[in-house]
């Protein structure tokens, strides 16, 4: 007797559901995915809530190097031999992760290229953003590197609507995202939403109109009213 052919390999079934190598996690808000020095042994797929991806140095400051949402993946790097997670993968809010073995990953990726082509596209994203930011931190002043985050916050740019509603994001970690201080953070914040380009009250309502600070080649709080140094 022929044996019955086997199912085609579905990437959209295999990151939504659990099997073989995959564990679908629910997360409580501030709850650790996996902590910086752990076993790398798996992939991290997002199918809903937003992850915060944060490194400690030896001096003990952190820093946030990412901040990832909904159909992204992380903990990328046990693919390409790291043995220790060099940073650390916390829920913002509730989310639901799953978990791809490094097994059942580099398996996805020998099958047809519908698993292997949405993890490439992820990949040269991830690079496009990397070199984005380093960017930015080099060459722009810290009310654009703000402004920057909080339209990637609100996926401006990005496939589908924008969501315009931030919400679990504190001031320091704004802070902590663009290499400043909570008080810079609060000065800006404050002229943003004086000059119409944010809304906030516990939530932050971003504008299309905050482009400008990013696109002007001039500030748009002007030298005499920042006080506080650069």
């Amino acid at each position: 007797m022929k044996s019955a052919p086997s199912q085609p390999f579905d990437a959209k079934t295999f990151l939504a559901t659990a099997g073989s190598g995959r564990t679908l996690t629910k997360y409580k808000k501030n709850a650790t995915i996996y902590a910086q020095g752990d076993e790398a042994e798996a992939i991290f797929y997002i199918r809903s809530g937003e992850v915060k991806v944060t490194t400690i140095s030896a001096q003990g400051r952190e820093a946030v190097i990412g901040m990832l949402a909904k159909d992204e993946f992380f903990g990328e790097g046990c693919l390409a031999g790291q043995d220790k997670r060099m940073a650390t993968a916390t829920s913002v809010g509730e989310s639901e992760v799953l978990r791809i073995s490094r097994v059942a990953a580099v398996r996805a990726l020998k099958e047809p290229p519908s698993f292997s082509r949405m993890f490439i596209k992820h990949l040269l994203a991830r690079s496009m953003r990397v070199e984005a930011d380093l960017v930015d931190q080099l060459f722009n002043s810290s009310e654009k590197r703000l402004a920057r985050a909080l339209l990637l916050l609100a996926n401006y740019g990005k496939e589908g609507l924008p969501k315009t509603i931030i919400a679990n994001v504190s001031q320091e970690m704004l802070a902590d995202m663009i290499g400043t201080t909570r008080s810079r953070v609060s000065f800006f914040m404050n002229k943003f939403r004086k000059l119409g380009f944010i809304s906030y009250n516990g939530k932050i309502e971003v504008h299309n109109s905050l482009l400008t600070v990013v696109l002007a080649d001039q500030p748009a709080v002007h030298k005499t009213e920042d006080k506080t140094g650069e």
